[in-house]
């Protein structure tokens, strides 16, 4: 059974994953719009990859005997000047989730919930990996600059994330 301060914890982390999957599906509208259909598509799956960390945190909750109680969601951002804009608030939004998640673990150890703190070591795994991952497009553009051909070409990359 979780306390009811993990349990009110964890409803906030479900709530910051539903507002990460805005975020992104707002990045994905705001590429789509600019023709820009594998970047879109990108933000697209990682929209539903935030969900999908909703829905687990959710689930847990339930497992646990606790109850979900689900906020509003706050306003995103709807525009970023260039694909590095979004890949650098990317960034640092992830480094947000994964201080986040810390927190978790380290509320996890003080209240002994030594099964919640086993649940959260697959966020943080997934942390390192979300990090990795924006810093590496970030690099790239950083490279790329304005190069048309080359924004062209790291669009239809991204275009092939499953």
């Amino acid at each position: 059974m979780l306390s009811k301060k993990m349990e009110a914890a964890l409803n906030a982390q479900i709530n910051a994953e539903l507002w990460s999957a805005y975020l992104y599906l707002s990045m994905s509208a705001h590429f789509a719009a600019e023709g820009k259909p594998g970047i879109s598509h990108w933000f697209k799956a990682q929209f539903d990859e935030e969900q999908g960390h909703a829905m687990k945190i959710f689930e847990y909750v339930v497992e646990r005997g606790g109850k979900v109680e689900l906020k509003a969601i706050g306003e995103v951002t709807q525009s970023w000047a260039s694909p590095l804009a979004a890949f650098e608030d990317t960034l640092k939004h992830e480094q947000i989730v994964t201080a986040k998640i810390n927190d978790l673990v380290t509320l996890a150890r003080e209240e002994k919930d030594y099964a919640t703190e086993s649940m959260l070591q697959w966020f943080v795994n997934e942390q390192v990996e979300e990090e990795s991952t924006a810093q590496g497009y970030i690099e790239a553009l950083r490279m790329i600059k304005d190069n048309g051909f080359g924004i062209y070409t790291f669009d239809k990359e991204l275009r092939g994330r499953q």
